[in-house]
């Protein structure tokens, strides 16, 4: 007597393919590559604007001035409030005349020359850059603001936008409070994460 094989028909494994094919695209949408990039690179932007402000306050502690006070060619002092500056130019002090060579926080070990390699120091566009701006207020507060990417970062600067009454306003940056949802241009619409918070 023959023994019939058993086995799964072609529908059955066209089915289970489907299936899986479907979970698949659930779990892809559920984790969205593209958002956690840009989540990613929003932490990573935060986390060198932090280190940046950092070396600007050792330099301060150290020198009992800041590196645009003591960079040639460099106009704001110590008591001045200025608009967002990108932290690439040679006032803030990482970059030299060019970021080929490194400016004074660099010269002075304030920060290691890897930061010259970084994305945002090669960034051409507002939104891949790190903006330096000194608050009217106070003689001590320098902020380093970035444009996020991410959604759920684009939506807490939302809803802790806070209006400064100040001078930040340079380098196509806006004021802080006119971040709205209904804001779609993130390059003039005021939503921007500023360290220190």
């Amino acid at each position: 007597m023959k023994r019939a094989l058993g086995g799964f028909t072609l529908v059955e494994l066209l089915i289970v393919i489907g299936l899986l094919g479907a979970i698949a695209l659930i779990v892809i949408a559920a984790i969205n590559p593209i958002e956690q990039a840009n989540r990613a690179r929003d932490a990573r932007f935060k986390a060198d604007s932090s280190q940046l402000l950092s070396a600007i306050e050792r330099y301060y502690a150290s020198h009992s001035s800041f590196p645009w006070e003591d960079c040639a060619g460099c106009t704001a002092t110590a008591q001045d409030a200025f608009g967002f500056l990108s932290a690439k130019i040679a006032d803030v002090g990482l970059c030299g005349a060019t970021c080929a060579t490194g400016g004074i926080l660099i010269t002075n070990d304030e920060l290691k020359t890897e930061f010259l390699g970084r994305d945002w120091v090669k960034g051409t566009t507002v939104d891949k850059q790190i903006w330096i701006g000194k608050d009217e207020g106070t003689s001590s507060s320098v902020y380093a603001c970035f444009i996020p990417l991410a959604k759920s970062t684009k939506d807490n600067a939302i809803t802790n936008a806070t209006v400064r009454t100040n001078s930040f306003t340079g380098a196509g940056i806006p004021s802080d409070g006119t971040c709205t949802t209904s804001s779609e241009n993130w390059l003039t619409g005021g939503c921007y994460v500023c360290v220190p918070e």
